[in-house]
């Protein structure tokens, strides 16, 4: 079963460029339907999260993702 963490995109200004930074919000599992030979992916928020876009990354080892990416 694979993994991802969920993250949302927060733009910001560093000296006069715009950057990007990832902060996580969840995680995605992919999970086998028993019934079907179909992929069903389950979204677990870590808090409630009012976003407009939504990213998924594959996990890290450890699963430490501190928004850096």
């Amino acid at each position: 079963m694979a993994h991802y963490t969920l993250n949302v995109p927060v733009k910001y200004d560093d000296n006069g460029t715009e950057k990007t930074s990832f902060r996580r919000v969840g995680a995605v599992f992919e999970n086998q339907r028993r019934d079907k030979d179909e992929t069903v992916l389950s979204i677990k928020l870590d808090f409630p999260v009012g976003a407009t876009e939504l990213v998924a990354f594959p996990a890290k080892a450890a699963d430490e993702n501190d928004g850096t990416e």
